[in-house]
This record gives structure tokens, C-alpha cells and sequence, in this order.
């Protein structure tokens, strides 16, 4: 597909996004989900800075504060209210991101007294650890294209509270993190620990921290140091390797951030890339063995294909970025052989949007019953660099 028609698709899959969330026309009761708010923020972004239309801008813009206002405030069915960290109503509009953020899931968070239902629990409300580094992401990408050094203070500030209200001490004097928190941070909601929570959470600090060093000098000293070490030792031992399609689309994707954080030059974190692409190489052998892209669409879920083809995105993009890095576009190391060998599975990112554009793959219950995140990350799956850029 070339760009023109894939800039076109975008623009019709996120005018509908916008008109059924209350994005525009603005809703005075908008429907905020945060993983699919932040994709869209970067969508948004892209569609800016490939088009200078300043109604993309206005639109990320506007996201933002809806979410804020939004998921950083609690619900309308609970008894309490205001900003979910318990900031005054002025305070919390300083610092709208400093007690995390609701997912946005249809049903109120589980009740102390209630037992735990691991089928309802999907359903309810609380925080997730991972939708909240998408978050941090986005507002890092909000500053980077305005220029305006507020959305990188807030992203600081939720990288913060996630890191405080997600990671616990084990009995063993080690930190683990908890899955699944409550609304306003105090209570494990699912106690065990995501996969590829920490190495997430390591890489969108580092981007945080190149951001403040390279776009706004806000200070001399690294930020998130003290959070930086303590997911470093959270990772240690862990092990990377799945093969759900959007666990290896996220491999992917934190792994051109280091690329793109690190240049010019090798990249920092050299081992750490190395281990992220052995890991995606496993689990892409497994995955296309499966044969899972060969099924109809009833049995088959977009949003987690379409993970991963954001992720190829990733890959497909990464020899331009690398130029003449050595240890990347040449000789025999591991990690080059690593690289060039995820170049082979790029093909798979057409083959997925392909599916997922045949209309008739998208009149099934699998695409219409999560319609809003489907087709915005289809649309950044067809016009990935909005969300790619760090």
C-alpha cells in the first residue's frame, strides 16, 4: 500500500475513533480506554507531522486532556471524587498524572470484600502497569513534537507513581511488581507480576531520560536512577520468551527504542538489545509455526496481531536508522546476526494489515467486539511513525 492510501485509511479509521469516543464533537461524558488513548496520541502525532494539518495536533492535544480528566479522576459510579491522587482540584490540574491512571474498563474496581474472579476481573476497573508506560510514551512524543517541556514533566511524574505503586519488596530482600493494581494505587488487585512489565518500564525511563538530557536540559543529573536500578534488577533472570503475538510485537518495540535512543554510535545497552532480539526471534519461530495466520478471522484476535506488525514496523525501519553503526549493519557478532535475522519475518506486517483491511474480516465478533482498539492500531500499524519516534 503505498502512502498516500495508507494515510487516507488512517485518517477515516481515527475520524471514526474520535466521533464514537466524544473526542470530536467533544463529549461532555467521553469514552477514555487508556491503551487505546495512548496509540491514538501518537497516531495523532504522526498524522501531523507527515500532513502540517494543525487539526491533528489539536486533536492530541485535546486526547490528552480527556484522558486526564478522565481516567485521572475517578468514576462517575464511585462514592468518591476528584483527582484519583487526592490532590486538590487546582493541584490536580498542575499535576494530573501524579496518582496514575484508570484503565477505563466498563465495570468498577473489585471490592475488598469481594473474592477474586479471574474472567470478571478482565472487565474491571483498576490500573495496569503497561497501560500506563503506553501513556508515558505518548506524552513524551507530545512533548517532543510541540516542544513543550509540561507533557515530559507529567510523563516524569506517572513513571513515578507507577514505579512507587507497582513494585513491592519480596521476602528474599528482592523487588517484584504486582500486575494489576487498585484505582488509587493502594492494594494489589492481581498480585503476580506482568512478563514484560520491568523490561518495559526500564526502557520508557530511558527514553525519558534521553528526552530530558537531548530536548530540554532540565537538569545535569539522570532522572529515574534510582528506578532505572530497580528495574534493571527486577529483569535479571527473567525470562523474555512467548509467543503471543503482541508480547513479541512489544519485544520488538522496545527494542528500536534502544536502537533509537542509542544513536549514534553502539548501542548502550548492547547485551540488554541482544537478549530482546534472541528472545523475539524465539518467539516469532514459534508463532509462524503455529500457523495461526492461516485461520479464519472468528478465531483470531487483531489487536494482538497487530502488536506485533507494529513491531515489524519497527524492524522494517531499522537499517535506515542504524546507517553504518558497526555492530549493527556489519561483521558477525551475535547481535548483528540477531538483527538481520528479524529482518526475514518483516513480510508478516502486510500480511496482517492485509487481513485486517478485507471488510469481511472485520464484520466478525472478534473485530467488532473491540472495534476501538482494532482500528487504531491498525491505523498504526499502516502509519507507524507517530508512534515509532522517540
Amino acid at each position: 500500500m503505498n502512502r498516500a492510501s495508507a494515510t487516507t485509511l488512517v485518517h477515516e479509521f481515527m475520524q471514526d475513533y474520535a466521533r464514537e469516543t466524544g473526542l470530536d464533537p467533544v463529549s461532555r461524558r467521553p469514552k477514555r480506554y487508556l491503551w487505546t488513548d495512548a496509540f491514538a496520541v501518537c497516531n495523532y502525532l504522526g498524522l501531523f507531522q507527515q500532513t502540517h494539518n494543525e487539526i491533528y495536533q489539536e486533536l492530541a492535544l485535546r486526547l490528552v486532556d480527556q484522558v486526564h480528566h478522565t481516567l485521572g479522576q475517578h468514576r462517575a459510579d464511585d462514592r468518591r471524587t476528584g483527582w484519583i491522587s487526592g490532590l486538590s482540584q487546582k493541584e490536580g490540574e498542575l499535576h494530573p498524572t501524579v496518582g496514575g491512571l484508570r484503565i477505563g474498563k466498563p465495570l468498577p474496581e473489585r471490592p475488598i470484600t469481594e473474592p477474586y474472579n479471574e474472567r470478571r476481573e478482565w472487565d474491571r476497573d483498576g490500573q495496569y502497569y503497561h497501560y500506563l508506560t503506553k501513556w508515558i510514551h505518548a506524552l513524551n512524543r507530545v512533548s517532543r513534537v510541540t516542544g513543550n517541556p509540561d507533557y515530559h514533566l507529567m510523563a516524569i511524574d506517572l513513571a513515578r507513581a507507577a514505579h512507587a505503586g507497582f513494585t513491592r519488596d519480596t521476602d528474599q530482600g528482592r523487588k517484584t511488581m504486582y500486575w494489576k493494581m487498585s484505582i488509587d494505587l493502594t492494594r494489589p488487585l492481581v498480585p503476580s507480576m506482568g512478563q514484560h512489565d520491568p523490561l518495559d518500564g526500564f526502557v520508557t525511563y530511558y527514553e525519558l531520560q534521553q528526552t530530558a538530557t537531548r530536548n530540554f536540559r532540565q537538569t545535569k543529573q539522570p532522572i529515574l536512577v534510582k528506578e532505572m536500578a530497580e528495574m534493571t534488577g527486577i529483569c535479571r533472570g527473567i525470562h523474555l520468551e512467548t509467543d503471543d503475538p503482541l508480547g513479541i510485537g512489544g519485544l520488538l518495540f522496545d527494542a528500536s527504542r534502544i536502537i533509537r535512543l542509542s544513536l549514534p554510535g553502539t548501542p548502550r545497552y548492547a547485551s540488554l538489545l541482544e537478549a530482546l532480539l534472541g528472545s523475539a526471534l524465539a518467539g516469532l519461530d514459534s508463532f509462524t509455526e503455529a500457523g495461526s495466520l492461516a485461520l479464519p478471522a472468528r478465531y483470531r484476535l487483531a489487536f494482538r496481531e497487530l502488536g506485533l506488525a507494529i513491531g515489524l514496523a519497527g524492524v522494517e525501519k531499522q537499517p535506515a536508522w542504524v546507517g553504518n553503526t558497526p555492530v549493527l549493519s556489519g561483521g558477525t557478532s551475535v547481535l548483528h546476526q540477531r538483527f538481520e535475522a528479524s529482518l526475514n519475518y518483516v513480510p508478516l506486517k502486510e500480511k496482517i494489515e492485509q487481513f485486517w483491511l478485507e471488510s469481511k474480516n472485520r464484520e466478525v465478533s472478534t473485530w467488532t467486539d473491540h472495534i476501538g482498539i482494532n482500528r487504531v492500531m491498525l491505523a498504526t500499524s499502516l502509519a507507524p511513525d507517530g508512534f515509532l519516534a522517540v
